[in-house]
């Protein structure tokens, strides 16, 4: 599932201490954009700046999720990698892409005794987690990183890395703004003493704010085919939008109104009328049928710190390399059209036993050989486009009250998800200061407009949320800065009939290989999804070991390669 560029979970269970944050990512070069206004402010001292994170607020337990089967299912491929038996000339592969996928994939190469050597076009690693640090030492990214109980391989691997106590877990429920009651929110809160899919169901029922008794009966019958039909059903609904799929079983267009718009938002940045309904039946496939699956954790500070860097420390501690500002100009191939060598834009060419390109689909696509395009494999790859995102900072004077230690569906038909940051995260803990991180979702008309149109725009739904605290004009609390991370092409638009266009791991060009969320693979466009897509990518190059030291033998005799 994906939250802003990838939303997780929240889950709750009364222990432990701590907050945190996500961060933001600018890109560049036609990526996306990073942009800052700042207002003079006396600036705060950061006293420890070097000391440990210092615990903060009371979160909830790690969940039990070791017993999940998906749980176990991942547990047993990451395991796969580390048994395997010890090659005996180690493949040097070359990895494009130093997001979670290429680091998923690195990471999983290096367990089974290979030597990935990781490229990373820019100065910051994490792809859409990147996140970067201003002038006063405050952090900003790309997206609002939530992590659901339901991400299996991502949960593995914090556990592998043994850094399960950075995901701040909180309260199990999810927390939807009220348009026609400015400054209200409705809940849903799943019981801890119910199993799945009642705790649910409960939860559903419960909330008699949202949606009415005779809408909640036609909505579950409704899903009645989807429960009932399982995986083959839900992958036969991507033919249809949301939209449609509702109408299709007789569900009142309410519920997509109260629910499914701000669901659609969250998941893919897009409305009920553009989403696949098979991203939605993933999703609720996977909070519906795991106890624990719907719940969410912060992560206790900023993605590349926390996060990325533990898995570049163990690439590197098994002996492979991560390289910064390592940009691939061009894919460079034999004669018979299998990779000869990534060309970089500094002029070097660096060559290795097989190869991987673990970018967003967008920019593979430009660097896509002209003697591949019109292989299917590649061809179909023209239908997967990157849906635009902005995600938007405000640090504003004071403490906000009407906000919760938790995600936020907003509800507004400008934004999708938000969270006070300054309370959530550990790392951007203020006791002084709000910090609002909010998705700007659907950001297709918006994604060109100045930053101060953005940030006019977003005051405005901001006052419906807060009336009492917020205002357009900044009579009540005023901004102290901002900054706005502009995302052109983000994770791909799951529209309907999307499916059947994504790749697997493993390419039909001999050694050249693909890694992303948007590869085939069963969680879609989520942080999640692109944790597994690295796993199956290591996983066919691990399956491939001897054809690529066959091919890397004829490559050495000059013989010619079919």
């Amino acid at each position: 599932m994906s939250l802003c560029g990838s939303v997780s979970a929240l889950y709750l269970n009364l222990q432990s201490s701590k907050i945190s944050m996500g961060n933001v990512l600018a890109f560049r070069s036609g990526e996306s954009m990073g942009n800052t206004l700042r207002i003079p402010f006396k600036k705060r001292s950061r006293k420890g700046a070097g000391c440990p994170l210092q615990v903060v607020c009371i979160d909830y337990p790690r969940p039990e999720l070791e017993n999940t089967v998906n749980f176990l299912e991942a547990a047993s491929l990451s395991a796969s990698f580390r048994s395997a038996s010890r090659p005996t000339k180690p493949l040097k592969v070359i990895i494009a892409g130093a997001g979670l996928a290429g680091l998923s994939t690195a990471k999983y190469l290096a367990d089974a005794g290979h030597t990935p050597i990781l490229l990373e076009a820019r100065d910051v690693l994490g792809g859409k987690v990147a996140a970067w640090k201003d002038d006063d030492g405050d952090w900003y990214e790309t997206g609002l990183h939530i992590f659901f109980g339901a991400y299996p391989n991502v949960q593995n691997l914090f556990g592998e890395l043994g850094i399960n106590d950075r995901l701040q877990w909180k309260e199990h429920s999810m927390i939807f703004a009220m348009p026609n009651k400015p400054g209200e929110f409705s809940r849903f809160d799943f019981p801890e003493v119910l199993p799945a899919p009642l705790n649910g169901i409960w939860a559903i029922l419960k909330n008699n704010e949202m949606l009415t008794w005779p809408e909640k009966v036609k909505f579950a019958i409704g899903l009645l085919p989807a429960m009932l039909g399982g995986q083959p059903y839900v992958e036969a609904q991507d033919g249809l939008s949301v939209k449609d799929w509702m109408r299709k079983q007789g569900v009142p267009d309410r519920v997509t109104e109260e629910v499914f718009i701000a669901m659609s938002k969250a998941l893919n940045f897009i409305n009920p009328d553009e989403l696949s309904m098979q991203c939605i039946l993933i999703a609720l496939n996977r909070f519906l049928q795991e106890k624990h699956g719907s719940k969410m954790a912060f992560l206790d500070g900023n993605p590349p710190e926390r996060l990325c860097m533990p898995i570049v420390n163990h690439i590197e501690s098994l002996g492979g390399e991560v390289r910064l500002n390592s940009r691939i100009k061009k894919i460079e191939l034999n004669e018979d059209g299998t990779v000869k060598t990534f060309l970089l834009n500094n002029g070097n060419t660096i060559e290795g036993d097989a190869y991987v390109v673990a970018t967003p689909v967008d920019i593979f696509k430009l660097l896509l050989p002209e003697d591949w395009r019109e292989i299917s494999y590649f061809k179909k790859l023209e239908k997967l486009v990157g849906v635009p995102v902005i995600n938007v900072h405000i640090w504003f004077d004071r403490k906000l009250k009407n906000t919760y230690d938790h995600l936020l569906f907003s509800r507004s038909p400008l934004l999708s998800v938000y969270a006070d940051m300054s309370v959530t995260c550990k790392e951007y803990y203020n006791p002084n200061q709000s910090m609002l991180e909010l998705v700007f979702a659907p950001a297709e008309e918006w994604i060109a407009c100045s930053d101060s149109e953005i940030i006019d725009a977003t005051m405005k739904e901001l006052a419906k949320l807060f009336p009492d605290e917020i205002s357009a004009d900044q009579s009540k609390a005023k901004v102290v800065k901002y900054h706005i991370v502009k995302t052109p092409r983000s994770v791909y638009k799951t529209v309907p009939n999307c499916e059947p266009c994504r790749p697997l791991q493993r390419s039909p060009i001999q050694g050249f290989y693909l890694a992303g969320d948007y590869t085939k693979q069963k969680y879609l466009a989520s942080m999640e999804g692109a944790v597994l897509s690295g796993k199956l990518c290591a996983q066919s190059i691990v399956q491939d070991y001897e054809l690529l030291c066959t091919l890397g033998q004829r490559k050495l005799t000059g013989a010619s390669i079919h």
